[in-house]
């Protein structure tokens, strides 16, 4: 009942332009807590499910979704997907243009979730473009992955009792030493043709599923 098969080309399995989508990024995130069909995580994201369908078949597809179990919805059978949060080390950035359309999708992303901030819930901000020794790099990048595990652990289903709905984007990288030549590329661009998302973490080099 999620549709037929889509065949992404072999070099988009792996490159991060694949989880480029703000929609992607939010049901990366639903499917860590409990394991949906396309029809549940349509009502959870208030999306089509034919929408939801698409993008969970191209996250599947790149070995970023496990199937979970299946049920039976009006005589049919509908496929119920997991995300393992570990899944997201495949991903590589094989051009810089994927990196920026994720960025572009991040930014989205951070965009809405702000939105729904609580207004009295507490919060932690930290910025830094800075010149750091290689054991203080080292370390920044263990407490990174660390706090992105802890989050992804955790994880519960929507509204399980005692849970709160929380957000996290980590995204921290080595710079080139001086600028780097300018570009106009369109980041947003998922350069796939599906359906784009409405409305509107990696962490480390490699991502996971955001939080």
């Amino acid at each position: 009942m999620d549709g037929g098969d889509v065949s992404p080309a072999p070099e988009e399995l792996s490159s991060l332009r694949v989880v480029a989508h703000p929609l992607r990024l939010q049901l990366l995130s639903l499917l860590t807590g409990s394991a949906m069909s396309a029809a549940e995580a349509a009502r959870h994201l208030d999306q089509t499910q034919a929408n939801v369908s698409y993008h969970l078949r191209r996250l599947h597809a790149a070995g970023l979704l496990e199937v979970a179990g299946h049920e039976v919805v009006r005589g049919g059978r509908a496929v119920r997907y997991r995300h393992v949060p570990s899944s997201g080390q495949r991903l590589s950035r094989r051009d810089p243009s994927d990196e920026r359309a994720l960025v572009a999708a991040l930014g989205a992303e951070l965009s809405r979730r702000t939105a729904q901030r609580a207004p009295d819930g507490e919060g932690a901000f930290s910025d830094a473009e800075v010149w750091v020794e290689e054991a203080t790099w080292t370390e920044v990048l263990e407490l990174v992955r660390r706090a992105g595990s802890l989050l992804h652990e955790g994880a519960r289903a929507p509204h399980a009792d005692g849970a709160r709905r929380v957000s996290a984007l980590l995204y921290v990288f080595e710079m080139l030493a001086g600028p780097g030549p300018a570009d106009d590329g369109d980041p947003a661009d998922d350069g796939e043709g599906g359906p784009r998302a409405g409305g509107g973490g990696p962490a480390a080099e490699t991502p996971q599923a955001p939080a």
